[in-house]
């Protein structure tokens, strides 16, 4: 049966922690705009993971606070940061050819949807106006060794937005083996939707507003 690992939903503090346990000791890790970030402020030294940034940084620390901020040291998504001894730092174009060339364990992104084949979408909601914003996220979701998804699991109108098919523009098919929400942490592939946990609700309220099958872990 799935585990029932909280009484309430994920707080984001909660899902960045959860995510962090999971990343495998000695990884290379990229962590997209949004929440993603707040991974790094969980992570451990015992894990000994490096974080990049497509902007040309190998060995990011966590999030800067207060007198730690330095203004040309910043991630992908402008928030200052700080870093590791032994940091180092490198062209764009160097950045992206480690993110096209395999060399990333994980890449843990948000999204606005993804479906349940594992394609994602989270760089335009196609909405008129709408400013597109894909920065790195086509070459991470289909480079990196793994891509994980940190997202809330519905839109404000309780629409679910892990789906069956797509309805915005892709950023990567079949690229998703992972999704962390609020509400329960999902299992991707071999043609299946699993559920690793629950969290503030049950397996059956959510096979109830998921328009996906879904397996119980």
């Amino acid at each position: 049966m799935t585990v029932r690992t909280t009484d309430t939903a994920l707080s984001r503090d909660d899902m960045a922690r959860m995510v962090a346990a999971d990343i495998p000791a000695g990884a290379f890790v990229n962590l997209g705009i949004g929440q993603p970030t707040n991974v790094s402020n969980f992570l451990t030294a015992e894990q000994s993971v490096t974080l990049h940034t497509e902007n040309g940084m190998l060995g990011m620390g966590p999030v800067a606070a207060a007198d730690e901020v330095d203004g040309d040291l910043i991630n992908a998504g402008k928030i200052p940061v700080t870093e590791l001894a032994g940091a180092s730092y490198f062209h764009h174009a160097d950045s992206f050819a480690m993110m096209r060339g395999g060399h990333l364990d994980v890449c843990v992104l948000g999204a606005f949807q993804v479906s349940g084949a594992g394609d994602l979408a989270n760089w335009h909601t196609g909405a008129e106006g709408a400013i597109p914003a894909v920065g790195g996220a086509m070459d991470l979701a289909i480079g990196a060794k793994a891509t994980w998804v940190m997202m809330s699991l519905f839109t404000k109108a309780g629409d679910s937005k892990l789906v069956e098919a797509l309805t915005y523009p892709v950023t990567g098919l079949g690229c998703v083996s992972r999704i962390y929400t609020e509400q329960a942490v999902f299992l991707l592939g071999d043609g299946a939707v699993t559920v690793r946990s629950v969290h503030g609700t049950t397996f059956e309220e959510l096979a109830a507003r998921i328009p996906v099958e879904l397996t119980r872990a």
